[in-house]
């Protein structure tokens, strides 16, 4: 099938040019934030963010008098992006030095690599690379204070999590409250899979945010000029449809799908063989390295495949030590993983992201779609794909297929928004106050009127629209079942009450408004007729210049959502998904009530019936179970 998104990029080099610190764009921007004691650098990958870090421990460490630096990664494998560099060759005025004792991503047991940790801190070396686990482990040994004047560096910091059960984040939390330590968090991906959020807002609020987003990086390549997202949709097992979708004459990171998902067969190693078999026969696995040659059936080339999906230890050092020193395209043809080569992992060369299965968050999506959007001269496109089951009218599993299919979809749009150029929204004050190239003004926008709303918008916006469209209530309504006004004016505002806690109503409603037109109008088409400009939102063209809120606020976010869902699937499957969705649909509230009801009453007076529970129109059906809502309210206040 077609991509859902497809981004098309100018190719500047300004995102790969350096300066003369031999600092990239991104570098710069958060060397220019070096003073803050804690700094929260929101970057996509392959931006340069290990560097960047480089580059602020050492000013820490030279000129802020900051004693030691403790570098700290999700995995092993992410270790090597640290190691040592010779800055000083690019312009620098020092260079990253990791004594080989000092890094402690080597294989090994935690006991032996705590008791290393301990030993930094009372040795005269200043740069320690370890695992988050190692971190946690030591931190348990010792007292907070061992880390005043320490430099505590959290790379992918989207595994902090603000719950009281997250290790990592207890870690963080004290270090921060308890400490004199400076902290600086790195990530591509700043919402998480689930509803807690990274940090407490009153911790939060103590961080200076540096934000390079995707359309720079991207914009800024010198090679990739393109970037598709899509969706292949399969029935019975995923193993039949590998061999249509997986295309061996592009450089491939296959990840299958997790043992305790449906689309898993259960035995992992069985579909990593039956993937080899699809693509040909195997010749042999490699003693020193485990790298898998593979003879292609269809022309005899030999593929060079990288198993990480097995379990043995040993040949897994083996085949990840391989990967973190290649060097040229032909070193490797295909990756096969489940849990790993996901964030950090650094393959430029990647052309294809294949994914089997929904992932259970869009930081996994974007961190998977990540491996495969580095800039190499070996590629101009780079494309991710995710496949996923159909949902099938007949099966017993269709709630969990649509929920997937819900979640993959609204992922999509989600990234489409985030890897596009934004726009800048300004109030319309009057009539000669006319839209510029790169902004849009809007009659009735509320700007910020704190600074808290500001930053916000400015860097969090795509943090929030993730949180939102991982909300299930959110999920159910995007089909087209609820009215847009309830969605844009009732369901959102409760989601960025919940996560903004501390803001007031006024800015809450700030928010809400920048949140709605940035998602109905990041993804309407802009179309020129002579000196004027029309944008087109859902099925009505309007004049760029007659925007108002309120017109905004009656178009449905997700209506590009329901498009897609409709033309995916037969009108048989369509119906099942909306009953499905209508069986776990939320309950009517007096707020949707309240504003359901002048629309209730148009219907009526237009049409000349009250709206029915029977109608095909998921609309004029909910005004039905509103209006029974409002008689059965009426009912018991005996009106």
């Amino acid at each position: 099938m077609p991509n859902l998104v497809e981004v098309n990029y100018g190719r500047t080099g300004r995102s790969t040019n350096t300066d003369a610190l031999g600092m990239r764009e991104m570098q710069a921007r958060a060397f220019a934030a070096r003073d803050a004691q804690y700094l929260l650098v929101k970057a996509p990958p392959a931006s340069g963010k290990s560097r960047a870090l480089m580059f602020l421990a050492l000013d820490k460490m030279l000129n802020q008098g900051v004693s030691k630096t403790i570098v700290a990664v999700p995995e092993r494998s992410i270790g090597s992006s640290f190691a040592s560099t010779k800055l000083s060759e690019h312009g620098f005025y020092a260079d990253w030095e990791v004594s080989p004792k000092r890094d402690l991503c080597s294989p090994g047991g935690e006991p032996q690599k705590v008791k290393q940790f301990q030993e930094f801190l009372q040795s005269d070396d200043r740069i320690l690379v370890c695992t988050h686990a190692t971190l946690r482990f030591a931190f348990q040994s010792l007292d907070t204070a061992a880390f005043n004047n320490v430099l505590v560096a959290i790379d992918e910091f989207h595994h902090v999590s603000a719950d009281t059960g997250n290790q990592l984040g207890e870690v963080l939390r004290d270090v921060l409250r308890n400490s004199s330590a400076h902290i600086i968090a790195m990530t591509g991906s700043y919402f998480r899979g689930d509803s807690v959020p990274v940090l407490l807002p009153e911790d939060e609020a103590k961080f200076t945010h540096v934000v390079y987003n995707y359309y720079e990086q991207l914009n800024g390549y010198r090679y990739l000029k393109s970037l598709g997202i899509g969706y292949h949709f399969y029935q019975g097992k995923y193993t039949a449809a590998i061999g249509i979708i997986l295309d061996t004459d592009k450089k491939t990171i296959l990840h299958i799908p997790n043992v305790n998902s449906g689309e898993s067969t259960k035995q992992k190693h069985d579909e990593v063989d039956f993937i080899l078999d699809s693509i040909g026969t195997v010749e042999r696995q490699d003693p020193t390295t485990g790298i898998i040659t593979v003879k292609r059936r269809s022309d005899g080339k030999r593929l060079k495949v990288a198993d990480l999906v097995w379990d043995a230890p040993t040949d897994r050092d083996k085949v990840i030590t391989y990967l973190r020193n290649i060097r040229k395209p032909e070193d490797i043809d295909l990756i096969i993983a489940l849990g790993m080569a996901k964030e950090g992992f650094d393959w430029v060369f990647c052309e294809h992201a294949l994914t089997v299965g929904y992932r259970g968050s869009l930081t996994e999506v974007v961190q998977i779609i990540g491996r495969c959007t580095r800039d190499s001269e070996n590629k101009t496109h780079a494309q991710f794909t995710n496949l996923i089951a159909r949902p099938d009218a007949a099966d017993e599993l269709l709630t969990v297929s649509v929920n997937n299919m819900l979640k993959a979809i609204t992922c999509s749009l989600l990234m489409e928004q985030v890897l596009a150029p934004s726009f800048k929204f300004k109030t319309k004050r009057s009539d000669d106050d006319i839209s510029g190239p790169d902004e849009l003004k809007i009659r009735g926008l509320k700007e910020p009127s704190s600074q808290r709303v500001k930053d916000i918008v400015e860097s969090d916006l795509n943090d929030l629209k993730a949180t939102i469209l991982q909300d299930d209530t959110m999920q159910k309504a995007m089909p087209g079942n609820v009215d847009p006004e309830v969605i844009n004016k009732i369901l959102i505002p409760k989601i960025i009450r919940t996560k903004y806690p501390d803001l007031s109503e006024t800015e809450c409603e700030e928010i809400r408004q920048y949140v709605v037109a940035d998602s109905v109008l990041r993804n309407a088409q802009i179309e020129e007729t002579g000196d004027k400009r029309f944008i087109r939102m859902a099925n009505q063209f309007v004049n760029i210049d007659d925007l108002h809120i309120d017109l905004i606020d009656r178009i449905n976010p997700f209506q590009k959502a329901f498009e897609i869902l409709s033309k995916q699937v037969t009108p048989n499957v369509l119906k099942a998904i909306m009953e499905c969705i209508e069986s776990t649909r939320c309950q009517v509230t007096e707020d949707e009530a309240v504003l359901m009801w002048p629309k209730i009453k148009l219907f009526a007076k237009t049409s000349g019936r009250e709206p029915s529970l029977t109608a095909l129109d998921p609309m004029e059906k909910r005004m039905a179970e509103v209006l029974a809502y409002i008689k059965n309210q009426r009912r018991q206040k005996g009106l």
